[in-house]
């Protein structure tokens, strides 16, 4: 009975413990490497510019596969489009580990990296078809908590095997094991998650051609998205100017650099922060106005650059990103608010719309970071911190109360 009443109160149906499985597996795989590839690529002969142009390009397969993430959960249904983008990640895992080399790096980037944005609006979809209104906030939490587990796990095994074997030897055994635990993924989602073709009864209001892009295209410049929009570029900026370079300037630019490992345990500080506020921010945001939450977040965006401008060995990093988690304070709260404006139609091309339209935007802002950081790595960060202040204020006071 106290089980029964737990998995309710987190809203955890046998759809949803499937995402977050498939979540945990091939995000694991993914960010045991992910952290550390601008590493990877220094040890491959690239510079400052390689690893702007590597995010710059996370950024925008992000832009571009977000909107067809929630094209094909509306055509096709989650459970074959989940199982279309876990074939796309293990592919790019294949070449990297195939072909050592920055070329391949970056062709196997273009079926991995984004492999998060392209799931991430099948999975809100699912997330707002299984569960009832009051409890969209803390099923969006639970997958943006779950998704913190591989974000911590990650980067640790990943340091550990980066310590052992070299940047480039470790990196290919982390990707080794990435195709291992998205194999398993594939077979839980066969599993646990109903099919939800367009042509069974429950998908059709979602098959109905040319509505969701027309329906979503208005909405998306709506007041009250327009502003959200607004604000989430901004903070995206602050994010993602300095993003590639975190790893840098603890690893290589810092008086006591620090190793891959402890770099991994950084990463875990970080996320277990995150995990730690998200079940009790859900509860609150779903029973009051989400608007709060927001504007904490992109304060603690901002917040983290400061921080780490003054940070120059291992014991002030761990405070440093203590702050860094921080900033998912209200990102379930922000997601719940896209879907929530979103049509009942087309919930995931909407949401994969509003990524599609920010994350091309933020693209063409990370090259920005690499240029920055040549003139000088503070320079790179404060100008990351202006970026996260002027988001807060912006959506302080033209947000949605809601």
């Amino acid at each position: 009975m106290l089980v029964r009443r737990l998995l309710e109160f987190l809203g955890l149906k046998a759809g949803l413990v499937a995402v977050l499985m498939m979540v945990i597996l091939v995000g694991t795989g993914n960010r045991m490497a992910e952290r550390f590839l601008p590493i990877y690529l220094i040890a491959l002969g690239g510079g400052a510019i390689a690893i702007g142009f590597l995010n710059g390009l996370n950024n925008l397969l992000s832009a571009l596969y977000s909107i067809l993430g929630g094209y094909l959960s509306d055509r096709i249904g989650v459970k074959r489009s989940l199982m279309i983008f876990n074939l796309m990640a293990i592919a790019g895992f294949l070449i990297v580990i195939a072909v050592p080399s920055w070329p391949a790096l970056i062709v196997g980037a273009l079926f991995f990296l984004s492999w998060g944005a392209i799931s991430l609006p099948a999975s809100m979809d699912l997330i707002f078809k299984i569960l009832p209104a009051a409890k969209r906030t803390m099923g969006v939490s639970m997958h943006s908590m779950v998704q913190r587990i591989p974000m911590a796990l990650g980067p640790v095994i990943g340091g550990i095997l980066i310590d052992r074997w070299g940047a480039v030897e470790g990196i290919r055994a982390a990707f080794a094991m990435a195709v291992i635990m998205a194999v398993v993924s594939m077979l839980i989602q066969r599993k646990l998650i109903d099919d939800d073709r367009p042509d069974q009864p429950s998908a059709a209001s979602i098959s109905q051609p040319g509505l969701d892009l027309k329906v979503v295209s208005k909405l998306s410049f709506s007041p009250a998205l327009k502003n959200l929009l607004a604000a989430d570029i901004l903070v995206r900026f602050c994010e993602q100017i300095p993003y590639a370079f975190v790893v840098v300037w603890c690893m290589k630019t810092i008086e006591s650099p620090v190793t891959a490992g402890q770099f991994g345990i950084l990463s875990a500080v970080e996320m277990a922060t995150s995990m730690a506020v998200y079940v009790p921010v859900a509860y609150l945001a779903d029973r009051g106005s989400k608007k709060p939450f927001v504007v904490l977040t992109f304060l603690f965006f901002a917040f983290f650059p400061i921080t780490l401008l003054f940070c120059r060995s291992f014991e002030w990093l761990l405070a440093a990103f203590v702050v860094r988690g921080l900033k998912e304070f209200g990102e379930p709260s922000r997601k719940a608010l896209i879907m929530e404006l979103a049509p009942a139609q087309a919930k995931a091309s909407a949401f994969g719309l509003y990524y599609l339209i920010r994350d091309g935007i933020v693209a063409v802002a990370v090259f920005m970071g690499a240029f920055l950081w040549q003139i000088d790595p503070r320079v790179n960060l404060l100008t990351a911190a202006s970026f996260g202040f002027l988001a807060a204020a912006w959506f302080a006071r033209k947000g949605l109360s809601r």
